[in-house]
């Protein structure tokens, strides 16, 4: 199967499809501070890109717990120069982690490939930008939601994005782990992917170090809960997620691999 993000076409469905995470931002809760260099964010994307990622993932404000909002002025001086010099140095698809249309719109102009929107809405604004650019979309349920609400929402987003004029192939929807769920809500959407997912679309996983892996695992630091990162990997990759957006794609992708391998032999 195939996810079209403008030029590329990301097959995914017989092979985990890793994207890995570069943030730039200063408070970020795991890494903030370590990226906001440009050279030193290109470097990390091209050595995320060398670990194996097929997707690099760039974001320039924070959504942990209680952040600050700022404005796509903000956001956009901090993106667009890492953006524009990574995209002369990789073929690789980059994906912008942004829910401001005119952010979405800078950053494809600029050779973005794909617009990770954690808004959580289906806006008409940012659906006319994807059409415009063929870009893919990730389209990510935020909130409090159980599996049922949340296969409803994406069903809905599907029907939306169709309607706004935006090719199915062009869509990816991620469930919002840690995105105003409880700790019992992100386990179980975690564990029932099956019950949730939507044929024909790619499901992203996006849990790398945050709380519930923290709380679930006992690890208080962030940069060191890998073994439980790679455990809830295992169980939605067995579920049937296609996409996992990590931070330690060095070490996670071979636990996500020795997944991959397990998984042929379920009967």
């Amino acid at each position: 199967m195939i996810w079209k993000a403008r030029n590329k076409e990301i097959e995914y469905g017989n092979k985990a499809v890793i994207m890995g995470i570069v943030n730039l931002t200063p408070d970020s809760f795991s890494d903030g501070g370590k990226y906001t260099d440009v050279s030193t964010a290109v470097s990390y994307a091209l050595s995320l890109s060398e670990d194996g990622a097929d997707i690099i993932d760039l974001g320039a404000q924070s959504t942990r717990p209680g952040y600050t909002e700022i404005s796509p002025d903000e956001e956009w001086e901090r993106l667009g120069d890492t953006l524009s010099d990574l995209r002369k140095k990789t073929d690789k698809p980059i994906s912008v982690d942004t829910y401001f249309p005119a952010v979405a719109k800078k950053a494809l102009s600029e050779g973005a490939d794909i617009i990770n929107d954690v808004s959580g809405n289906v806006s008409p604004e940012m659906a006319e930008i994807i059409k415009e650019y063929g870009a893919g979309w990730v389209i990510m349920h935020s909130g409090s939601g159980s599996v049922y609400e949340v296969k409803a929402f994406f069903e809905n987003s599907a029907l939306l994005a169709e309607k706004y004029g935006i090719k199915k192939e062009q869509l990816c929807f991620d469930m919002g782990i840690g995105f105003g769920k409880s700790y019992e809500q992100n386990l179980e959407l975690i564990a029932n992917i099956k019950e949730y997912k939507l044929s024909g679309f790619p499901l992203l996983l996006g849990v790398s170090r945050k709380r519930v892996i923290g709380a679930a695992s006992g690890e208080t630091e962030p940069e060191k809960r890998i073994s439980g990162n790679i455990a809830a990997d295992t169980a939605a990759l067995f579920g049937g997620a296609d996409i996992f957006r990590i931070h330690d794609v060095k070490n996670e992708i071979k636990g996500i691999r020795t997944a991959q391998e397990l998984k042929k032999w379920i009967k």
